[in-house]
């Protein structure tokens, strides 16, 4: 999946496969998870959101399904 590298401490880039409803997020120190059927409006909000950081955790952790990638 191809992640946009994105502005943040915690945060190193962000993919999104709206066909599969996947999100996957690099972590500056070093892990990439995917996020499972993540919908498209949370993708676009954590996107946009002032602080991707502040946005993972408010929007996607803890709220879908996880696998770690590498």
């Amino acid at each position: 999946m191809f992640r946009t590298k994105v502005k943040s401490s915690n945060i190193a880039s962000v993919g999104y496969d709206s066909m599969k409803q996947e999100l996957e997020i690099e972590f500056v120190t070093g892990g990439i998870y995917k996020y499972l059927k993540v919908p498209e409006d949370v993708y676009i909000n954590l996107m946009t959101a002032p602080s991707i950081g502040s946005a993972v955790h408010k929007l996607i952790k803890d709220k879908f399904k996880v696998e770690k990638v590498s």
